[in-house]
């Protein structure tokens, strides 16, 4: 990708998104041209606050490998002036006539935010508004808006969130068997997280079968350090399985998943835990670390190779949740077309996709163990040509998404 020169740019019409991810001590950034949805330079700052911070920057392609630079990065509006420091040094900097827009990821949407908003002052206080149903979330995007509208007042600014995606679930999949009054005082609900990826997975699924999204039945696992699973009918999610906050549903790198609600009742009756410390149990010291003392699936795996049992668990119990799902969700749907696995974790780990379809015969499901065993960074499918439903393999792009929602709203 080559810079365009400061006439080009002016004749032009701003074509360029930076979208911003973040996060409670990071920031991932990510510069796309979406004239042909290139992806020009992108970063990550991460540990800000502390004197290890550290800032990694990848220029556009043809440009050298990634520059580094660490020291004490102090607030993330230190960070994003660092990010855009390096981003200027490739000639791409934020005063750039290029720039159409900045969006931003911002996890909780509640129910008010159904699609990508221009942010305005009452959309930062909405979502300020929020911040209690996501409290380890939303503050760290509300920072970063915060700080990237100081750094271009003039410019869109658009917030893309996790929960949209997931808004099209009818009522009663949404409703927790609770007092309505209740919940509806407290926000109580299922929301779901995730959407970005879900959204881009599910169209990209379609795409990959040859047919219309909306023509399409897909259950989309997003397997990651954090995990979810969706069920999608004609491009519209019907359930998902993380809930009110991202602890609920498949069991994940570091959260607990599905629990009895009354194990929390149990700890604090029994143990004498408080509720910060049993929030910090299921959301940082459960799921596959809780189990065997690791998140890591590739490590989980090589210990279960060589014999480790507390590993060997762990994986078992990981695959059963996600074999509950993948069945509770066939029968969501009625018809399923395809069952289809991202991030991170469904991307990269054989053994995972191998071990949740086993045994799924019956549901029309099968995977090829050649076609599995192939590593690739595209759309592919991994199921034998007899099978009723489709196995597929589908590299997200969160960012991208992010990107293209971004764009489509300002550019008019």
């Amino acid at each position: 990708m080559t810079t365009p020169n400061t006439e080009d740019a002016a004749a032009r019409k701003p074509g360029w998104v930076l979208v911003l991810n973040s996060g409670s001590s990071s920031v991932k950034y990510q510069l796309l041209d979406m004239d042909d949805r290139s992806r020009m330079a992108s970063g990550l700052v991460e540990r800000i606050g502390e004197e290890t911070s550290r800032l990694v920057h990848t220029p556009p392609p043809g440009r050298g490998g990634p520059r580094e630079r660490e020291g004490r990065i102090a607030d993330h509006d230190e960070a994003l002036k660092a990010a855009a420091e390096e981003l200027a040094a490739d000639g791409l900097g934020l005063d750039s006539p290029e720039l159409a827009a900045i969006g931003h990821r911002v996890v909780h949407g509640g129910l008010r935010f159904t699609e990508p908003t221009v942010i305005t002052d009452e959309v930062l206080k909405e979502i300020e508004r929020l911040v209690p149903v996501a409290p380890l979330h939303n503050p760290a995007n509300i920072t970063g808006i915060r700080t990237a509208r100081s750094l271009r007042p003039d410019l869109p600014q658009v917030a893309v969130f996790d929960t949209a995606f997931h808004t099209t679930m009818p009522e009663y999949a949404a409703r927790y068997a609770i007092d309505v009054e209740t919940a509806d005082a407290h926000r109580i609900r299922r929301y779901g997280f995730h959407g970005t990826s879900h959204a881009y997975v599910s169209r990209k699924a379609a795409e990959l079968l040859g047919k219309e999204p909306a023509d399409v039945n897909v259950i989309v696992l997003h397997l990651g350090n954090g995990a979810s699973a969706s069920a999608v009918a004609g491009g519209r999610c019907v359930e998902t399985s993380m809930g009110l906050t991202p602890l609920e549903g498949l069991v994940m790198g570091t959260r607990s998943g599905d629990i009895d609600p009354a194990v929390t009742f149990h700890l604090k009756r029994v143990a004498g835990m408080s509720a910060d410390e049993i929030d910090v149990l299921l959301n940082k010291k459960s799921g596959l670390v809780g189990l065997c003392g690791d998140n890591d699936m590739r490590e989980i795996r090589r210990r279960v190779d060589e014999g480790d049992e507390r590993a060997a668990l762990a994986f078992d119990i990981y695959v059963h949740r996600l074999k509950k799902y993948i069945g509770a969700y066939s029968a969501v749907l009625g018809r399923v077309d395809a069952v289809v696995f991202t991030a991170g974790v469904g991307e990269n780990s054989a053994p995972v996709r191998e071990a949740a379809i086993a045994g799924l015969e019956e549901l029309g499901l099968a995977v090829d163990a050649d076609l599995n065993a192939v590593r690739s960074g595209v759309p592919r499918l991994i199921s034998p040509d007899y099978a009723r439903v489709a196995v597929a393999v589908v590299p997200t792009d969160e960012e991208l998404e992010i990107a293209t929602q971004t764009f489509a709203l300002v550019d008019n």
